[in-house]
């Protein structure tokens, strides 16, 4: 884990609450402006970090987009939410690390996805070469091809989700 700040709207009463949860690991900020967020963002990224944002209104939603990583916690999970890359219902709030892992995993299976289409690709293309497949086999493997992939990235993510109990 990183360093760790929070960026508010609201003003300073909460501080002396909060400033326990900081102490040496992060930055308290209040009434900081939507555009204040997201300059605060973009100078961390300026300075080489990899930045989530977690944000639970509207007014996150320039520095959620702009983050590596955007993550809306919300009573209302309905809610349309382009400028975040995950939505975690508030009740779940306590799920955020499973939900790390399964993003961390999830690009693994992605990787997993390209090789299994590389080496069916590379297999099929070997063949095609060699003048051993009639066109009506080609033209039936190639869209079986792209089925086998998505089968694959819909089977894995649901055992992995499975996994880490989402």
């Amino acid at each position: 884990m990183g360093d760790v700040a929070l960026l508010s709207g609201d003003n300073e009463r909460e501080r002396e609450q909060l400033t326990p949860l900081f102490e040496g690991a992060g930055q308290l900020h209040f009434r900081m402006s939507p555009k204040e967020k997201l300059q605060f963002v973009k100078n961390l990224q300026e300075e080489g970090a990899q930045v989530m944002m977690i944000g639970d209104g509207l007014n996150d939603a320039g520095a959620l987009k702009q983050s590596n990583l955007g993550i809306v916690i919300t009573e209302d999970t309905n809610n349309f939410t382009p400028a975040s890359d995950a939505i975690l219902h508030a009740s779940s709030y306590t799920q955020l690390p499973q939900l790390l892992g399964f993003a961390r995993k999830s690009v693994h299976l992605v990787y997993g996805a390209y090789a299994f289409a590389l080496v069916y690709n590379i297999i099929g293309l070997s063949y095609a070469t060699q003048g051993s497949l009639s066109p009506l086999v080609a033209a039936i493997l190639m869209p079986l091809s792209s089925v086998t992939i998505v089968l694959f990235g819909l089977i894995s993510s649901n055992l992995l989700a499975r996994r880490f109990r989402l």
